[in-house]
């Protein structure tokens, strides 16, 4: 019985000095449906096991299996900014989606706001930038919730759409030698990084690194990139956007470019503003051959 006993404190003691375990995020449904357009508080997986990515989930009314469009939201150079951002919601694009029959998930990518956690896309400074990489972790975010929202039976497996928002649709370049059947569309709003460089308006942190890197992209691109980019926009111009298409479409032609009109003040903000879709909703509606649903997820 001794023995016992002096077994058990051992095994107590060892138990105690081992360190402390995190405990691992649950995913899902995080409350109830809301307005608009089932509005739902979702975690999902980051490339960290240890965090969770803060999301939002709008889907058509019904069971499904719908679509699923991921929009992956834009950056900002310093870490005080990341922290504070806002769950971005996208609420123009996402009500424009799921009025097209799409489940479409919103989520906040480590390193920003309730997410939190460390910033996984540092590019380094302008004179040694690495785009490339940034990017592909920004594909890595993305990719993550995917994976897990298309095991969802309410939605389908394949064919979904990544549509990304600046940095976020960096990324969403990144993905362009993903499986067509995976992933069927990528629509980048002014995709890019190391915008405003030095806060300056049309000035790109090292444009030549951003170039090649753009190219680097484009040469095992399978799936097809519809990229938009606003005449007004000041961070990547229409002008110099044309140079990055040029670039990524070295390795095929996969890439429909179009300038939209001007939008309010900064054309930056177009893919997150409200009232944007009359702009852009046009554009997408011919370039995805899609129209509002008649019934929940059919067209």
């Amino acid at each position: 019985m001794q023995f016992c006993r002096m077994l058990l404190i051992l095994l107590a003691l060892s138990a105690a000095a081992l360190p402390a375990v995190a405990a691992q995020p649950q995913f899902g449904a995080q409350g109830a449906e809301g307005q608009p357009n089932r509005k739902q508080q979702w975690l999902v997986p980051s490339p960290s096991p240890d965090i969770a990515a803060h999301a939002l989930l709008f889907r058509p009314p019904g069971d499904g299996p719908f679509p699923l469009a991921l929009i992956a939201h834009g950056s900002a150079p310093d870490a005080a900014r990341r922290a504070q951002m806002p769950q971005p919601e996208y609420a123009a694009l996402a009500a424009w989606l799921v009025a097209r029959g799409y489940a479409v998930l919103v989520p906040q990518r480590p390193g920003h706001g309730a997410t939190g956690g460390p910033y996984l896309e540092e590019q380094g400074g302008c004179d040694n930038a690495d785009y490339s990489r940034s990017g592909y972790a920004t594909a890595d975010s993305i990719k993550a919730a995917l994976d897990y929202l298309r095991d969802q039976p309410f939605v389908r497996h394949a064919g979904a759409v990544v549509i990304g928002d600046g940095e976020g649709g960096w990324g969403a370049l990144a993905l362009a030698g993903e499986d067509p059947k995976a992933i069927s569309t990528i629509v980048a709003f002014a995709p890019g990084r190391g915008g405003h460089a030095n806060d300056v308006p049309n000035q790109v942190c090292s444009p030549q690194t951003l170039t090649q890197a753009a190219s680097d992209f484009g040469e095992d691109a399978h799936v097809p990139v519809i990229w938009l980019v606003a005449a007004n926009d000041s961070y990547f111009s229409p002008a110099f956007s044309k140079q990055l298409v040029g670039a990524f479409r070295e390795g095929g032609d996969k890439v429909d470019f179009r300038i939209l009109p001007a939008f309010g003040s900064e054309g930056h903000a177009l893919a997150e503003a409200d009232g944007a879709d009359k702009i852009f909703g046009p554009v997408l509606d011919d370039a995805l051959k899609l129209g509002p649903t008649t019934s929940a997820g059919k067209r």
